[in-house]
């Protein structure tokens, strides 16, 4: 059976339209399309063929990346494709590389910053690619604390310039991508000192290298910080440092948008209000969530389709083994993580719109929704991308020995992902930013000011506060309206008993840094409560497609019930349910498994992978593994030749003076 499709029987099991699910992950008829031609487009094209990444040195694996890079950009211009298609593009390439920093970071931050001749000067330039730039914020001796930051810019009103400099080690900039071989700028953020007043962190753009022969400019020290985690992942990215020694730049590329400096060196803030800061901020965690569905999506893919080809034990008399997908505890732990893969990419849709909506309050000057968009996206991206890197290295774990060779695509795919945790804000410092949200919503609760968005359920504290859950039966656990009270009661209770801990202590300050693990813990709660009350929206709405909501809604009860079980402890120490309404859900918990069981591998051919984006022989559609492992195998360079380099200078030697020896 060398050919056709080894997975056609489990394709065949299917109960709904698989077609219908691709758009509703998707998101639309249109992104569905624009995705689809985008990743075949990817996969047909050589230039991005990535499955000798594995046994490149890292000089060759960057070059290699500046060459699809160039490439994609020509396919952008010529093609024409939209900003939607680039994107994509961009994404299915699948290889880190300046592209991604120059369009995400370098140019919004001069979109939302510039002002509007600082726009016209560099927009252009950057639009066409004739500067390549990065954002270099983070430094060696500073991250999540940009207040912190070292880098100082003074202005020198006799030379009408900023005068750049890294007074220290830990002042050099660390970590940017595309800086350490690539940008030729870039937006860098520095202490403002005007007149020995320091204004605080301010950016600026500066040019980094000379644009004839890419050298850096006098003043200006600059390299990669060398190799990262994993074998190719971000390794293909020149992630870098950068020192200044007293370089100077024309006053006007500091980024004047929200405050300048005048000639004579006066700071005057603008009345362009700080908080569009926080816009961009909303943008690129939005961003975040979304792309944590992606790559649990194609771990879930991965492990799901291997769970349905290989087969372990449970063989009578010599008769054909059992798939591991139906053994009870690879379901407990695969089809949570297939659940939080939709429930995440449920919510990141719901933070687009979000998004949308908090920009044109901002443009209209109503910041009031601000704060809670801003603890949304912070936790939301904190827990999503949490719950993903754990989930990759789980699905690793579900398949065994083999997840663990490279070609599975598995330990790469961690590799390459694992950082999120950490950008855009470190994942237990972003849930201590949702702990002082909450904090102070739940202080202001008795002063007639209702909480709103993500929140408004705590103007309920009253009721939530005493409420006894009135589950009875297995079933009840599939009640929209009887989860989410469970949910709500906990992630109330939670804060509410945090509230009260505090309260004990005179200095709210240290009370705060005591209670550290407690408040994260609030956090999580308020942030799973997000997300499971999302899926509950989206599956009130219209969803198309035979047999497409039904799927949907045991996806939602499993990532709702496999988080009771979970945080258990949680939920009966807030009395939110009782153990007998523990043990309910579980019995719930394993009906809907089976019930998944049958639709699990077109649950996941609904994400619509290549095989070339998956990178994985594991998780390829057909199902065809073994004889692709050994073809795998048989391409590493150990295998050119029979006996291997070093034989006859060390084994041989090794293995004659023992049968000597032995003859003594």
């Amino acid at each position: 059976m060398e050919g056709g499709d080894h997975l056609a029987h489990e394709r065949n099991k299917a109960e709904f339209n698989v077609d219908d699910m691709k758009i509703v992950w998707a998101g639309s008829r249109h992104a569905f399309e624009v995705s689809n031609r985008m990743s075949r487009l990817v996969a047909s094209d050589p230039v991005f063929e990535k499955s000798n990444r594995a046994i490149m040195t890292r000089k060759e694996l960057f070059k290699n990346t500046l060459r699809k890079s160039v490439h994609a950009w020509k396919l952008i211009t010529e093609l024409p494709l939209s900003d939607d298609e680039s994107l994509m593009l961009r994404h299915f390439m699948d290889q880190p590389g300046f592209l991604d920093l120059h369009w995400r970071m370098f140019v919004p931050a001069i979109k939302g910053q510039g002002t509007e001749e600082q726009k016209q000067k560099w927009l252009p330039l950057a639009n066409k690619m004739k500067i390549i730039g990065c954002y270099a914020q983070t430094e060696l001796g500073h991250g999540s604390n940009v207040q912190g930051l070292e880098t100082t810019a003074t202005f020198d009103p006799q030379t009408d310039q900023f005068i750049l400099h890294s007074p220290s080690q830990t002042s050099s900039k660390w970590w940017p991508g595309g800086l350490g071989k690539v940008s030729t700028h870039a937006v860098i953020y520095a202490r403002l000192i005007t007149d020995g007043k320091d204004h605080g962190v301010h950016g600026f753009i500066v040019q980094l290298r000379n644009m004839d022969d890419h050298s850096p400019l006098p003043g200006i020290t600059i390299g990669d910080i060398g190799v990262k985690f994993g074998n190719g992942a971000y390794n293909s990215m020149d992630n870098g440092f950068l020192m200044f020694d007293k370089f100077c730049i024309p006053r006007d590329q500091m980024l004047m948008r929200l405050s300048k400096v005048t000639r004579e060196g006066k700071y005057v803030p603008s009345d362009v209000p700080r908080q569009l800061m926080y816009g961009t901020m909303v943008s690129v965690r939005q961003t975040i969530v979304s792309n944590a569905s992606i790559a649990m999506a194609r771990a879930v893919c991965i492990a799901t389709r291997y769970s349905a080809v290989r087969r372990q034990f449970g063989s009578q008399n010599g008769g054909i083994e059992t798939q591991v997908i139906d053994y009870k505890t690879q379901q407990n732990r695969l089809f949570p993580l297939l659940a939080s893969a939709y429930a995440f990419r449920f919510v990141g849709e719901w933070l687009k719109w979000l998004y949308t909506d908090v920009t044109q309050r901002l443009e209209a000057s109503d910041f009031a929704t601000l704060p809670e968009a801003h603890a949304c996206t912070a936790g939301l991206k904190s827990m999503t991308t949490s719950a993903t890197s754990d989930g990759i290295e789980e699905c690793r774990k579900l398949c065994g020995g083999h997840g663990y060779l490279w070609c599975s695509g598995l330990p790469e795919l961690f590799a390459v992902y694992v950082p999120a945790c950490t950008y855009e804000g470190d994942n237990v410092v972003l849930q201590l930013q949702v702990a002082r949200f909450l904090m102070k919503t739940v202080s202001q609760l008795g002063s007639g000011k209702a909480p709103t968005g993500t929140t408004a359920y705590m103007g309920r504290a009253k009721h939530l506060l005493q409420c006894r859950s009135s589950i009875r039966k297995a079933e009840d656990w599939l009640n929209p309206a009887m989860v989410l009270e469970a949910f709500e009661a906990r992630a109330l209770r939670m804060a509410v008993s945090c509230a009260n801990n505090l309260s004990k202590f005179e200095n709210q300050e240290q009370g705060f840094s005591e209670l550290l693990a407690d408040l994260v813990e609030a956090a999580i709660a308020h942030c799973q409560l997000i997300v499971v009350s999302k899926f509950i929206v989206k599956l009130e709405g219209e969803i198309k497609g035979k047999g497409v909501k039904n799927q949907l809604k045991n996806l939602c009860y499993i990532y709702a019930l496999h988080l009771i079980h979970k945080h258990l402890g949680d939920f009966l120490t807030t009395n939110s349910i009782t153990s007998e309404q523990a043990s309910l859900a579980n019995h719930q918990l394993r009906s809907l498994y089976s019930q998944v069981r049958p639709n699990a591998v077109a649950l996941v051919d609904a994400f619509d992978y290549t095989d070339h984006y998956l990178g994985s022989v594991l998780g390829r559609y057909d199902g065809n593994v073994y004889p692709k492992l050994f073809e795998e195998a048989l391409k590493d360079p150990l295998n050119d030749t029979v006996v291997p380099d070093g034989y006859h200078e060390y084994i041989r030697p090794l293995i004659k003076q023992h049968l000597r020896s032995a003859r003594l």
